[in-house]
Formats: C-alpha cells, sequence, structure tokens
C-alpha cells in the first residue's frame, strides 16, 4: 500500500476501526486485525494512536464532528427556523447509512463506560450534540415558530432521547417500530408537538 500523509492514514484507520469495532465490537476486535484490514503494520497504527483504547475514543469525537457537518449540510437548504427543526428531526444520523458503522461503535461504548476516559468521550459528544440542538430550538422559539413550552436543553434532551431509541430499535431490527396503522411516522408527532399544525393542514376532527 504506497504511504499516505500522515492525516490521510489516520483518517484511513479511523475509517477501518470503525467498521471492524461494528462488526466485531470493542473487546474482540485486535490491532492485529486492523493492521491486516488497513494494510500497514500494528507498529503503524500505534504511530497515530497509543493504544486500541485511544484509537476507540478517537473514533468518538469524529463521530461528533462527523455528526455536526451532517447536519449542517442538512441544512443548508433550509429558509426557516421551522424548516431547520423539521429537518434535523428527520435527519437521525443514526439511522442513516452514511453513519451505520460510526454509530455501532457509539452504541457499544455502552459497555465500557467504567472506562473513564471512554466515559468522558461519550459525556463530550452527547454535550456537543445537545448544545447544537439547543441552538436550533432556541433560534426558533425567538422567531416563534417552536413551542416556548418547554426550555431549548429540554426539547433538545428529548430529541436526542427520542433519536437514541429510534437508533437502537433499528440497529435491533426491530420491524414496525416508530410508525402507526395510519402511516403516522415518530417524527410527524415530535413536528407536530414542537411546530403545530401546518399551515393549510385541516383541523383534526
Amino acid at each position: 500500500m504506497p504511504r499516505l500523509p500522515a492525516a490521510a492514514r489516520r483518517a484511513q484507520l479511523l475509517e477501518t476501526a470503525a467498521e471492524l469495532f461494528a462488526e466485531h465490537g470493542y473487546a474482540r476486535a485486535t490491532t492485529s486485525q486492523l493492521a491486516k484490514a488497513a494494510g500497514v503494520t500494528e507498529p503503524i497504527i500505534y504511530r497515530h494512536f497509543g493504544s486500541k483504547r485511544d484509537l476507540f475514543i478517537a473514533l468518538i469525537h469524529r463521530t461528533s464532528e462527523e455528526t455536526i457537518a451532517f447536519w449542517g449540510e442538512q441544512l443548508a437548504g433550509a429558509r426557516t427556523p421551522a424548516d431547520r427543526l423539521s429537518t434535523l428531526v428527520d435527519g437521525n444520523p443514526m439511522v442513516h447509512p452514511r453513519f451505520q458503522s460510526a454509530y455501532r461503535v457509539i452504541l457499544q461504548a455502552i459497555t465500557e463506560v467504567s472506562d473513564e476516559g471512554i466515559a468522558q468521550a461519550l459525556r463530550e459528544h452527547m454535550a456537543s450534540v445537545h448544545a447544537f440542538l439547543a441552538r436550533e430550538i432556541e433560534s426558533g422559539q425567538a422567531a416563534h415558530k417552536v413551542t416556548a413550552r418547554y426550555s431549548p436543553d429540554l426539547i433538545a434532551w428529548l430529541l436526542i432521547d427520542v433519536g437514541l431509541g429510534f437508533g437502537v430499535l433499528t440497529a435491533w431490527g426491530v420491524q414496525g417500530h416508530g410508525r402507526d396503522a395510519r402511516g403516522n411516522h415518530v417524527s410527524d408527532a415530535i413536528k407536530r408537538m414542537l411546530l403545530g399544525r401546518p399551515k393549510g393542514e385541516a383541523p383534526e376532527r
């Protein structure tokens, strides 16, 4: 394999590690397997990451950065605060193909929270996601497009709690979750609660 610049090699190792951890789990995956999958020697891995644990923590941080970047891309075409929040409700990264491996790593980290380094990385990840969502909700409330009954902090946690649950059930392959017999989706219910009835829609009877 050709020699890569340090930043490119680090990115390649993170991408390969995400797939490996997603397939085998953090505990069972080895740096030997990672080296083979990445086409490098183990010393190359340790040159970029001090240990498998450090690599796992780096993956959590990378997921935070990529989640925020993904939402930024999704919001680029949104015109109003209500459009922005609606886009975020529909854009759960846990079920997006782009993040399939990354968020499986996040879910596996639940079993590693006794490790303070991993636990801290998870807390930082959730704080980053929460802060982003809370800012968007606060902007929507300031524009009188989002319900002000609850604080931005609480609504942001609501979105995270529901999003995580939805992501877990999707990862488990639970069929039919999040949608009722009439075809209504859980995201529709959240948007209705936060944004009210869409303009022009007839009142329910």
